[in-house]
């Protein structure tokens, strides 16, 4: 039966990685992976995560599964994160999830089988594994317009106007903050609009909250959750650990439900944990009990705040550095509006056979799209980019 099968395509932003590492130039640059990482080109490990990790050594004493939605505390210190106290605790219950991608398939899962909902929507463009996670859970997928014609702005009239067409009953998936690929956010403002929009048409929303914190802090940028929890009865946040923690290998999500009140968010859990277990039963522990031990605690809460924003600072320098970098080698082109962006992404408004270039004749790996990770560039590696750029345009 097997031999049957053919190769599949490989994944675009995994089959970039592979490339990267058999190309044998030794001054290749990395600007695909979806990673943060430091001046020498290190992802590291936080030093709160560390100082967590040996309390955990050392008053650890089971291996023990847990229960189907994670650690006891988990919850209610996520929410924390999530809301400050902006919604009525009753309403809401969280899931300890193997990451954000793990927590936006039980959310397709627990939306399609158990909710009854049939289709979400996507912004055009997304972040390239939404589809094939909410496909797979058998939801159709369509997509709302996001980006303007130049493909770095937002057309915020051409998405409301998008939103006012979804039918009712059908879910819409919206990143909170540091938008993946584009790094294009709407305003305090925009975000009130689309959350009456999304109550005026019944629609139901996902947020996708990965990077809290890279944007502005990590209050600033769950303003739009908090928003949605005073706007509108019922939601989803799909949220993660990975970057803001540095814990890309625990595989560290939750999915959070707000209901209108607490009857439904307990059906609602006990639904949403009936899709866990018929998928992968009890999530890992470390990396819940890491993140538990740090939120659970003031000292490492704010020696954490105090790295996202580091992470955060030094992304925003590199946003600036490379703006003034072709600036200075008068670039045909204006990239200021990679500094207006946020987050560890974004457009970079080159094409794909650019894009093709950079990779065969200067060893610079971005994503057919055009996007590229910003926290791949280094005060090493800008002059080397900003040229090779020039070469292309």
């Amino acid at each position: 039966m097997f031999g049957s099968l053919e190769m599949a395509p490989p994944d675009a932003i995994l089959g970039l990685n592979v490339a990267f590492r058999n190309d044998t130039n030794p001054s290749k640059i990395n600007l695909g992976v979806g990673v943060y990482k430091d001046e020498t080109g290190n992802t590291p490990v936080l030093a709160c995560v560390k100082k967590a990790e040996q309390l955990l050594l050392e008053k650890e004493n089971s291996k023990s599964y847990l229960g189907i939605d994670g650690l006891p505390e988990y919850g209610p210190l996520v929410r924390k994160v999530l809301f400050d106290g902006t919604v009525e605790e009753a309403r809401a219950v969280t899931l300890q999830t193997p990451g954000g991608t793990g927590a936006l398939r039980v959310a397709g899962d627990f939306l399609k089988h158990k909710v009854g909902a049939s289709r979400i929507w996507l912004s055009n463009p997304t972040w390239a594994n939404h589809n094939g996670v909410f496909s797979s859970a058998g939801l159709a997928v369509d997509a709302y317009t996001y980006l303007d014609n130049t493909g770095l702005a937002l057309d915020f009239q051409g998405m409301l106007d998008s939103i006012a067409q979804i039918p009712a009953g059908d879910v819409i998936c919206l990143h909170a903050c540091c938008h993946n690929p584009s790094g294009v956010d709407p305003s305090a403002e925009q975000w009130e609009q689309i959350a009456e929009a999304c109550k005026a048409g019944g629609v139901l929303p996902l947020i996708d909250f990965a990077y809290q914190g890279f944007a502005n802090g990590l209050q600033e940028d769950a303003a739009a959750i908090r928003l949605f929890a005073d706007k509108v009865d019922e939601f989803l946040v799909c949220s993660s650990f990975s970057k803001n923690f540095g814990l890309y290998c625990e595989r560290i999500g939750a999915l959070t439900i707000v209901a209108q009140d607490e009857s439904a968010a307990t059906a609602a859990l006990s639904h949403a944990k009936k899709a866990v277990r018929t998928n992968y039963s009890n999530p890992p522990k470390h990396g819940g009990a890491v993140v538990t031990t740090v939120l659970g605690c003031d000292d490492l809460f704010t020696q954490w705040d105090t790295e996202v924003a580091a992470m955060r600072d030094r992304i925003n320098g590199l946003r600036k550095l490379f703006v003034d970098t072709m600036a200075a080698k008068n670039s045909p082109v204006d990239f200021s509006f990679i500094q207006q962006q946020r987050g560890m992404f974004s457009y970079s408004g080159l094409n794909a056979m650019q894009v093709d270039q950079l990779k065969n004749d200067h060893s610079i790996y971005i994503v057919g799209s055009g996007r590229i990770n910003v926290a791949g560039l280094n005060s090493g590696n800008v002059e080397q980019l900003c040229d090779a750029i020039l070469q292309v345009l």
